[in-house]
């Protein structure tokens, strides 16, 4: 989901706050930079250490230098957050997850202590500089006039592109924050562990498997494009319905008089928190009639799963634990 380029009182760069954040550049250079010149934000500290920096280019195309190692990192997406962990790099900030006030849960016990910077909806400039990043990892960020601020923070990397490939993200940021072996070290496991799951799925490969997201606005599907539908792909499931078919959004909301959109020979359905008011949906839905009839339920091929990993942005960790989700579900 993109940025929203309208932000609470507290994200809006206002004059007195550009002002407050000029400030904090002069007090703490270390924490300031700009995508072409990433070395100013390096300003103050041992020169030898200032001197090594590194190039990538980001998933815009735009050429951002970088600390050869960074040290206190920023992420801006459930799927940043997720890349930094998996390659060992604990950041210094992270906007909350999807339809979550902090990491998403599946992150949560890598993620304790780490500060709240943002929200899905775009990052809070002030709490980004009070974090004094010395790399920004902007997700999928496409708003301009935001990047412009972040910038003048620290070096800012894109990290996702328009196909949201999570393996071009893990690999991107692992070029970001010096851990490009890490990243491949990763990728190979994955691939592994896949081929794998592919093969002992025996007469379940290939089946028609669902992905659905409940909520009490009802039911929506994952269509093409999005993060579960790629782990999928890479196990050969077909997908039912319109999930063959590329989506406008991140996910599709479904009526319930066209429920059977979700079903087939298999289906995985989950919220987006395990607690508060979503916390009983499922169970409610599993007594509808009409949900009832679904093949994929009425044959016991029907999970409950975590929808903050299988329907939210997703990621590298995320991956993997679909994988051992799906495991666990269809090997027998």
């Amino acid at each position: 989901m993109a940025p929203n380029s309208t932000f609470s009182s507290r994200g809006l760069v206002r004059p007195s706050v550009a002002a407050s954040l000029i400030g904090v550049c002069a007090l703490a250079l270390t924490a300031c930079g700009s995508s072409s010149d990433a070395s100013d934000g390096a300003a103050g500290q041992d020169s030898a250490k200032a001197s090594k920096t590194t190039q990538v280019t980001d998933a815009t195309g735009t050429s951002v230098k970088v600390p050869a190692t960074p040290e206190r990192v920023v992420v801006l997406s459930e799927m940043d957050l997720d890349a930094a962990l998996a390659l060992g790099v604990k950041p210094v900030g992270l906007t909350a997850g999807r339809g979550q006030k902090g990491a998403p849960g599946y992150l949560a016990d890598q993620a304790k202590g780490i500060p709240v910077v943002g929200a899905v909806t775009g990052p809070d400039i002030e709490k980004v500089v009070q974090a004094k990043p010395d790399v920004i990892l902007a997700g999928q960020l496409a708003d301009e006039q935001v990047l412009q601020q972040l910038r003048k923070v620290a070096p800012t990397v894109v990290t996702i592109g328009g196909s949201k490939d999570w393996k071009a993200a893990l690999t991107l940021t692992g070029k970001a924050l010096g851990r490009g072996n890490n990243a491949e070290a990763f990728l190979a496991d994955y691939d592994t562990r896949a081929a794998a799951l592919k093969k002992d799925l025996g007469a379940e490969a290939g089946k028609s498997v669902s992905v659905a997201r409940y909520s009490a606005k009802g039911s929506a599907v994952m269509q093409q494009g999005v993060f579960i539908s790629d782990v999928l792909d890479d196990l050969g499931f077909t997908r039912p319905g319109i999930q063959n078919e590329k989506g406008e959004g991140h996910s599709t909301p479904i009526s319930n008089e066209n429920l059977k959109e979700i079903d087939g020979d298999w289906l995985f359905i989950g919220t987006l928190t395990s607690t508060g008011s979503d916390q009983d949906l499922v169970a409610e839905l599993s007594k509808k009639p009409a949900y009832k009839q679904l093949k994929a339920v009425s044959s016991g091929r029907s999970t409950v799963i975590d929808g903050t990993k299988w329907t939210s942005l997703g990621g590298a960790q995320a991956a993997v634990s679909v994988l051992d989700d799906i495991r666990k579900a269809m090997v027998k």
